[in-house]
């Protein structure tokens, strides 16, 4: 039998692990499932008989090497920065590696080594990154096929709740990593390309500088801007397209809400506050404001971030119950982040009976026959329940498809890659369609961000 090592089985792997035990005797597949905690992993094998599940240290040099040795190819579903060990170890043995992670600096440089014993390597072929890549790609693809030269590219992907267990005033739950969320933003000003003009957004005014878009059957979401929309510039062939962009989407009214902690400095993540162990969530609010012998808390926030009483902004905070003065942080030594990300998981954490979403939605502008077109793309895909949700469906498939599309030898380019060629994205888009997972394409006018054209 062919043999897959699964390295890491959290939230992203149960369609992963479905996909390849329902094509396992079809395809003559043996899983072997290895982690740290290994009763999710059993919980997710089942009884299928073309399983088993490890317990797999990746920092165990022995177990680690003897696990991968014993494999044709191996996904490594675990943190980032834990990818190179196995890539390396991947490489001394010849295997092929699959992983939904940007390519990092240490995965790069293997690069000449993959090619000469000649191992694919796929990075990237999650949901973004992943499917991003490949439907903008086919897209893009098709407009030069046809002549067609781009000139702009928007591309915008959310998680979010699903509208059916959307029941709070911020239209939003977390439906992945809490931390990443709180922090997002951080780090350097978002670059993005307008009309052939740089444009900046420091981070103290990322989110008070939104993109409104339309989904069908969904309504309305904003955006704001990734951090390097120009990063992609080169590899999808946009050197000389007008108008880069890249962003995350939420709805309406969350940026403006979230922009409140961010001029307080709730999100900054630097330092620790002393004490925060025996502060309450009161006492936390009340550490970002002026002091005062008569007002309350609740004046001094409204005061400060010069907020109305009756603004639909104020009733956010309210129902997070951030001025309880019961509440306690428990924390001990945390940063204001940290304090932030518990206060916002007593509210925004998905209930068992809550679906998630995923939302994606691309524009790409171009010029054929001297004229300007627009289309626009868009797809929306809804989580089954706690285990198998939309973000688990749009990361853990991909992953899937490629790693059997690799044993299969229907990718056989070797070397470190993302999934920007027809011989991944074709046959991968192509499958994923049969789960739902498909994008809407319309014509529509093009505006761009120059519609005198001046």
């Amino acid at each position: 039998m062919r043999k897959i090592l699964i390295i890491g089985a959290g939230k992203s792997s149960s369609y992963l692990i479905k996909y390849l035990l329902d094509k396992s005797n079809s395809e003559n597949l043996k899983v072997t499932i290895g982690d740290l905690n290994i009763e999710n992993a059993k919980k997710l094998a089942g009884n299928h008989d073309n399983v088993s599940v490890i317990h797999l240290d990746v920092f165990n040099i022995e177990s680690r090497t003897k696990a991968i040795k014993n494999a044709n190819i191996v996904v490594s579903m675990l943190p980032a920065r834990f990818h190179i060990e196995v890539a390396k170890d991947c490489i001394s043995y010849k295997k092929h590696m699959v992983t939904a992670s940007y390519v990092s600096k240490e995965m790069q440089a293997l690069n000449q080594d993959a090619k000469t014993n000649n191992l694919v390597f796929m990075n990237e072929i999650g949901v973004d990154p992943g499917i991003d890549h490949m439907s903008a790609m086919q897209v893009i693809d098709n407009i030069r096929e046809n002549g067609g030269k781009m000139i702009l590219f928007e591309s915008f992907t959310g998680g979010l709740v699903a509208p059916e267990s959307d029941d709070n005033l911020w239209n939003y739950k977390f439906t992945w990593n809490p931390r990443n969320v709180v922090v997002a933003g951080q780090g350097g000003a978002a670059k993005f390309l307008q009309e052939n003009q740089f444009k900046y957004i420091p981070y103290n005014r990322l989110f008070r500088r939104t993109e409104f878009l339309e989904i069908d059957d969904y309504g309305r979401f904003e955006a704001y801007a990734n951090r390097d929309s120009l990063k992609y510039q080169h590899v999808y062939g946009l050197d000389h397209a007008k108008t880069l962009y890249r962003g995350t989407m939420r709805r309406v009214g969350f940026s403006r809400a979230w922009n409140v902690f961010v001029q307080l400095g709730m999100t900054d993540d630097s330092y620790t506050i002393d004490d925060s162990e025996n502060m309450s969530y009161r006492d936390f609010i009340n550490a970002f404001l002026p002091y005062s012998p008569t007002d309350s808390v609740e004046l001094k926030f409204r005061h400060a971030l010069k907020i109305d009483q009756d603004d639909i902004v104020w009733d956010k905070f309210i129902e997070l119950d951030i001025f309880n003065p019961n509440k306690m942080v428990t924390l001990k030594k945390a940063s204001p982040a940290q304090i932030l990300q518990k206060i916002l998981m007593d509210s925004w954490t998905l209930s068992d009976s809550d679906k998630d979403m995923i939302v994606m939605y691309h524009k790409f502008g171009y010029e054929l026959n001297g004229k300007k077109h627009q289309i626009d793309a868009t797809m929306v895909t809804i989580g089954e329940d706690q285990t198998y949700t939309a973000m688990a469906k749009t990361v853990g498939l991909p992953v899937a498809i490629a790693t059997l599309a690799i044993l299969n030898e229907k990718i056989k380019t070797p070397g470190v890659q993302i999934p920007i060629s027809k011989e991944v994205y074709l046959p991968i888009l192509n499958e994923l369609k049969n789960f739902g997972i498909a994008f809407s394409e319309k014509e529509v006018e093009y505006l761009g961000y120059n519609p005198l054209n001046i």
